[in-house]
């Protein structure tokens, strides 16, 4: 028998992505995830442990204001999750792990649009992310330079 119903799994995704992106009780966001075994896979190749996720929310709540994540499109088949995910921001302070590193603010308000697929293990915690999004978009609200 599941641990835990389609339903609870996808209001624990949603409540883990509201706490990464506040930066609010970190010791539930924990709870959320295989904090030993989890792996993020990004794109152009970016790969990170729990670890490393977490500092990429610290980078993002460093540098944006006003932050705010919604959910679109959720299905779920079996141990995954997929869904459309935003996540908005004001850009104030420098942002340190954009995708091309260190960029300084613009005082744009940015929104990622990301695809994501998430895989649960049998506790129903996060195991595994897959992200796909247009970087090319993130960046021109960034305000990078093109190459």
């Amino acid at each position: 028998m599941p641990l835990y119903t389609r339903d609870e799994l996808v209001a624990r995704l949603v409540r883990a992505g509201e706490l990464e992106v506040s930066g609010e009780h970190p010791e539930e966001v924990d709870s959320y995830f295989d904090t030993e075994r989890f792996r993020f896979h990004g794109p152009d190749g970016f790969e990170s442990d729990y670890a490393g996720l977490s500092a990429y929310f610290a980078s993002l709540r460093d540098a944006f204001d006003d932050r705010s994540i919604r959910r679109g499109i959720v299905v779920v088949e079996g141990d995954l999750i997929a869904c459309q995910t935003w996540i908005e921001g004001t850009f104030v302070r420098p942002f340190t792990q954009s995708p091309v590193g260190l960029l300084q603010p613009n005082g744009a308000r940015i929104v990622m649009d990301l695809i994501n697929i998430f895989r649960m293990d049998d506790r129903g915690r996060l195991l595994e992310e897959f992200v796909r999004t247009d970087n090319r978009s993130i960046l021109r609200q960034l305000g990078a330079t093109e190459a």
